[in-house]
Parts: structure tokens; sequence; C-alpha cells
């Protein structure tokens, strides 16, 4: 069964921001704008096995597959690969969430968060690409891709090994097209390349794109005074070819509200629209940066085996992207086998051979208190 691109809804409901109440979801809030989403046309629901530590798919079982007909709307959810242990837990995992949702298929499922590393490693080690075509054959899942938070080489390493894929879901938003940590756009020429559909998560930025400076707010209020700064960022992912649905986190009816209007009469960008969206992304960017090559001279006489390239690489990220949590797992990664910034000693053989004459020590400092805070 190939995915029927044209009946696919532009916009997808993410399960995991809900509206809480007294530390629970609100299930009475989130009923009414799955209600809402619903009336207005639109009928994808993306939900995965630890959002709200365990307790979205059961929203979604209470709160849309318990008050509306199974045909009426697709479901999606995710294999978390850190929670599989030995072979038997695969299918433990997906029984459970079959459970917890209340339905007996999802019409979309994912292998979560492909990337370097482990999680990867689980999914081979267990063969869930096959598991997953097995579910497929069962009738359990109608559609099998992944989530993905890896490297573009990494993303054509796992699609040439695997060509039974049929979409995947990727971070991407106008600002991150250039992040040297998440680098969506070569991400999306892959799978446009490949002629994928793709799932977007993240286009609001986890919010950030919806809350701009002034300055930026400024310029979108200028050229389209009527729209709010977050539709915006949903029409850019929106204009772009290939694109099946783009999943918003929505945690309260006014952010429902904004997504539908934006959705329900979708405009594309203009050429004019795109240049203010490329205007603001480079004031963004224009937050100043450690000119560092990565020549990686400064490696080599380290005594504390610092990778310090990478470091700041790390931190001209965060400068730009103070809440890219990916950044924080890539420096837990980097200092897994080698030094901290905090390990420095301060003995200058970095700053002796750096071709841009760089002030290291006092950068590390600044890195150690950013990136090692206990």
């Amino acid at each position: 069964m190939s995915i029927e691109m044209e009946k696919m809804p532009k916009l997808g409901f993410g399960l995991m921001r809900l509206p809480e109440k007294e530390g629970a979801i609100d299930l009475e809030q989130v009923s009414r704008m799955v209600d809402r989403y619903l009336e207005a046309g639109f009928n994808y629901f993306d939900t995965a096995y630890i959002y709200h530590g365990g307790k979205s798919e059961i929203a979604a079982r209470e709160a849309l597959v318990k008050r509306h007909k199974r045909e009426s709307f697709m479901l999606a959810t995710k294999l978390p690969a850190w929670e599989i242990k030995k072979e038997e837990d695969v299918e433990r995992i997906f029984q459970d969430q079959l459970e917890k949702t209340g339905v007996d298929y999802f019409d979309f499922y994912l292998l979560h968060s492909i990337e370097e590393g482990n999680n990867y490693e689980t999914y081979e080690k267990y063969d869930c690409f096959q598991w997953g075509l097995k579910k497929k054959e069962e009738g359990r899942i109608r559609h099998f891709g992944f989530s993905f938070h890896g490297s573009p080489e990494l993303l054509e390493e796992v699609l040439d090994k695997h060509p039974e894929v049929e979409f995947v879901q990727i971070q991407l938003n106008y600002l991150d097209r250039t992040n040297p940590v998440v680098r969506s756009q070569r991400l999306y020429e892959i799978l446009r390349d490949r002629k994928l559909p793709i799932i977007v998560m993240e286009p609001v930025r986890g919010g950030m794109l919806a809350n701009m400076s002034p300055e930026a707010e400024a310029k979108f209020k200028k050229a389209r005074p009527e729209k709010s700064v977050a539709s915006w960022a949903l029409r850019f992912v929106g204009s772009l070819p290939g694109i099946m649905t783009i999943l918003s986190g929505m945690s309260n009816e006014e952010q429902m509200e904004d997504n539908l209007n934006t959705f329900r009469s979708f405009e594309p960008l203009t050429d004019e629209e795109f240049q203010v969206i490329n205007e603001v992304t480079e004031e963004v960017l224009s937050i100043p940066q450690i000119g560092c090559t990565a020549c990686k001279y400064c490696c080599d006489g380290c005594p504390q085996q610092i990778l310090i390239p990478d470091v700041f690489r790390t931190i001209n990220t965060l400068r730009r992207y103070p809440d890219d949590w990916r950044s924080k797992n890539f420096y837990a990664g980097l200092v897994q086998r080698n030094g901290r910034a905090s390990d420095c000693i301060g003995c200058g053989q970095c700053e002796s051979v750096c071709p841009q004459h760089l002030p290291i020590i006092e950068l590390m400092k600044e890195a150690a208190g950013i990136l090692d805070q206990k």
C-alpha cells in the first residue's frame, strides 16, 4: 500500500506538548482540540511511546480513539530504541502501544530517532526494519518509516541499506537550514533526490520561531500585518516540494486556531516573502561566532586530549540556538571519548599554534561554564 500524498493533511497534530492541568494532561482541553482539528478537515495525529512520560498514547486513546470513528483519523507512533534490551522487547513494546492507544493497527509507524550511535545500532541488532515489514504484512502497520536526528552521511547509509522505508521524518525549519548539527537542508535534499515523502517536525523550533526578537517580528508584520509570526515558519516549510505532513505540537486552543488559519486556505510564500525569511535568518545567524576553521592544529599537542574545534562547534550552535538539546547531546558523546572543556589547564599550547589567533583559553572557560555545569 503506497502513501497517497494527495490525501495527506498538510498540518499534523503532534501530541508531544499537550496542555496540562495540575501536573497531568488536560484531557478536556485536548479533546476540544482534537474535535476542532478534525472539524477543520485534518486527521493526522503523531504520538510516541515516551511522550509525556508515557502518557501521550493514553491521551490519544481517551481524546481521539474512544471518541471518533477509526476510519476518520490516522495515528502514528514510534518504537523507542533505548527501551529495547532484548529481542522480545520489540514485540512487547508494540503490543503495549496497541493497548495504550486502543487501536488494532497504526497508520504510520516509525523507528524513533535514528542517529549515530546506540539507537541505530539497536534497530539493526534486533532486525527492527524486517520486523516492521512483518507487521505490515500482518496488517498492524499501514506505513513504515523512521524519524531522523543524525548526519546526512548516516541518512544515505540507512536508505541505501533499507529501500523498504516509505517515508522519513526530519527536523526542518528556516533557521536550521545551515545549522551545523541538524543540517536540515542537506537532509531535505537527500530525501527529495530519492523521492521519499517527508514528514516535518519542529517547524517552529519548539516555539522559538513563534517568539522572535522585536526587530524580526517587525519585519514579518510589515510584510503581512494579518499573519502571525508562527505562520511564517509553517508557511516556509509548507511551501517546499515533497513535504507530506508538517507536525505542530499545539499546546493550547489559541495555537490550534492560529495553525488552522494558516493551513485551511494555505498560501505558499511569495518570492518577496522568502526574501523576508532570509533577512530574518541572516539577522539571527549574525550573532557572533567563534572563528574556528577546524584545522585541528590545536588538538595534537593538547595534554588533556580535548577536541577543541568540536567544543567550539557546539558553542557556536548554542549561541544561535540556545535551546538546542542536540548540541548538548553531541557534546555528551564527545566527552565520553575525549576531554571536557573544563579539563583545560590553560597551558597555552593551542594558542601558540592557532592560525586564527583565537583566545582559546578564555573561550574554553566560556565553554566550560555552558557545557560542564553540574
